[in-house]
């Protein structure tokens, strides 16, 4: 044995999918081996608004150079979380500016002392830019919410006798501008008849309140000095075996032995390999249902969930909700979710559509060169993440944007190519609700994804136009296009217990209703380019406040608190019969045979 050694570990979730490698540099998921350490620090940290006019009274000050509290009053808000919902002050609601978080930990002398080990914390999420300190070092900053970033700071606590007190400071800002993604507009009121000096507004583009804060776990974690870096996984199938092809990247030493092992679920040993590239091969091997893509088209149909923040119990709700639904996919609108959802779709069989956060993108200004360069780099950070994942079967680099100017179709295809050429595995696509004829990305897309809602924003009431409206919008984008296509959203805002007959606007009624004839137009061309359809939404969820929203959106199948609405019912009827249909295309009658799968 040389010097360093490593060990590479995957679990065996029939991989279908997995490519990206145009990128350098790794972003592996921490998990604790017999040579790595997990220390979560998620629990209660120190928190503080900066309300200074400026917003920057915590910079002027140094409130990183020592103790948060020293700086002035400090409230506990627990992370992950986001800041807007925890406390009782209504400033924090709307808040706009520079947050700070603090937390001090105790490190085990090992971790200190051990020169071999390297320590590096990771923050999950911080939303939207975020500077660190450790010990009042500048030690890492980060642009963009929603995706994770590190640093090795072993060199700042493998220092002098002992140092096993750390204080790690965290600054935050939520200001969105037209170069953030997602981008938005600072507005100044300078009427002073109306409104104090200096007041402003966040202006934003799209339909969620913008939570903001450290909203997914912080954690350190150690790795020896020579350690794996990144896994790229590819697979394919060969008759009945399948094929996992990999890349591994090795760090801190050219001298070291590598050994691979892929493990299926019960932790058993079906293939070996050594050196940092290979293919091991799975005799045998049982693919993933029901996306069995290599023998059948699959046809994705769900609802659009939500998911910002991280929090155990919600998310096992929701699964087990997907599950009695018999929904099989979701799109992650409007940004990437945290990496253990992804996980739990490895693990249930659910097919994603990893979207990033390029929402908003409404106004000629944001599709700009610096906002395009930003928008590449976190297309780098999604497919670095996400890459290896079986449930990820494509990216989408944006939602609703105005793809019908002439400067969004350039950076569409800027962003688009970037993104094949991370990845040339997977198809990629932006989500639209331009007109066919004037959308300037959709010729760059694989598979085209659209959102409309007949008899809702426009044409409201009238239930009856839907059929004809869907059957003129896919036959219109089909024909100019010839690409496969999802209804990636469709829906009626329902106010739970609101009932009317017949059906009127925001009755659970009229909910079904739109369903209903949304389904009927689907029908008559699922068999045929249209793949997919993804109700909005799958729950209840905040959104900013204005008058055409009663505490936030209510589109959803189910309430905030992820009680059903009629219209759950008949989906969890059409969804398990299409499971049906899919897996048994020749033997409908199997009805409820799947319902208590563990692969549903």
């Amino acid at each position: 044995m040389a010097r360093g050694s490593a060990v590479a570990w995957a679990a065996l979730g029939p991989l279908l999918w997995g490519c990206a490698l145009g990128l350098q540099g790794g972003m592996l998921y921490p998990q604790e081996s017999p040579s790595r350490e997990c220390k979560k620090l998620d629990g209660l940290w120190s928190f503080r608004a900066d309300f200074s006019d400026n917003r920057r009274r915590g910079f002027e000050e140094q409130w990183y150079r020592r103790p948060l509290w020293e700086s002035g009053p400090t409230v506990d808000m627990p992370v992950p979380s986001s800041f807007n919902d925890i406390s009782q002050d209504w400033r924090l609601r709307h808040f706009v500016g520079w947050v700070w978080y603090e937390r001090e930990v105790i490190l085990p002398e090992r971790w200190t002392q051990d020169l071999r080990t390297r320590v590096v914390l990771r923050i999950g999420s911080a939303h939207s830019y975020a500077i660190v300190w450790v010990n009042g070092v500048d030690t890492l900053e980060h642009e963009g919410g929603y995706l994770p970033f590190e640093a090795d700071i072993s060199n700042l606590v493998q220092v002098g006798p002992l140092p096993s007190r750390l204080r790690i400071t965290i600054a935050i800002n939520n200001t969105l501008t037209p170069t953030t993604l997602p981008p938005g507009t600072i507005q100044y009121l300078t009427d002073t008849s109306k409104y104090p000096k200096g007041y402003f507004v966040q202006n934003t583009y799209f339909d969620f309140f913008n939570y903001a804060g450290l909203q997914r776990s912080v954690l350190l974690y150690t790795t020896p000095t020579t350690y794996i870096d990144d896994i790229t996984v590819t697979t394919s199938v060969e008759q009945d075996s399948g094929l996992v092809n990999y890349q591994i990247s090795v760090k801190g030493s050219n001298l070291f032995e590598l050994e691979v092992r892929l493990l299926d679920a019960e932790n058993k040993v079906v293939a070996n390999g050594t050196g940092t590239q290979g293919q091991l091969k799975v005799p045998g091997a049982s693919l993933w249902w029901p996306y069995l893509m290599h023998e059948r088209p699959a046809y994705l149909y769900s609802l659009e969930i939500r998911g910002k923040g991280f929090d155990w119990p919600l998310l096992v709700k929701d699964f087990n909700l997907l599950r009695w639904l018999g929904a099989n996919a979701f799109r992650t609108s409007h940004y990437p979710y945290a990496e253990e959802v992804l996980q739990m779709c490895d693990r249930y069989g659910i097919v994603v559509i990893d979207e990033c956060p390029g929402v908003g993108l409404a106004l000629p200004q944001f599709f700009n060169n610096v906002s395009l360069h930003h928008h590449m780099q976190v297309m780098e950070e999604v497919v670095r993440r996400d890459k290896n994942h079986p449930a990820v079967v494509m990216w989408s680099v944006a939602n609703e944007p105005a793809s019908h100017l002439e400067s969004a179709g350039y950076y569409l295809k800027m962003v688009i190519a970037h993104t094949k050429a991370l990845d040339p595995s997977r198809p990629v696509t932006f989500v639209s609700n331009s007109n066919y004829a004037a959308d300037k990305g959709a010729p760059y897309v694989d598979v085209i994804c659209l959102n409309s809602y007949y008899s809702w924003y426009h044409d409201y009431g009238h239930l009856e136009l839907i059929q004809l409206q869907l059957a003129t919008q896919f036959e219109n984008w089909y024909k100019k296009y010839q690409k496969p296509i999802i209804q990636s959203e469709y829906g009626a805002e329902t106010i739970a217990g609101f009932h009317q007959d017949p059906p009127l606007m925001f009755t659970e009624e009229y909910q079904k209703s739109l369903l209903e004839q949304y389904h009927l137009g689907l029908d008559q061309k699922r068999r045929k380019y249209v793949v997919g359809e993804l109700i909005w939404n799958f729950a209840d969820f905040m959104t900013e406040q204005s008058p055409t929203r009663v505490l936030g959106n209510k589109k959803g199948i189910f309430t905030r608190q992820r009680q059903p609405k009629s219209a759950a019912f008949l989906l969890r009827e059409r969804y398990w019969k299409i499971a049906n249909e899919t897996r048994y295309p020749h033997s409908v009658a199997k009805s409820q045979c799947l319902e208590n799968s563990p692969f549903t």
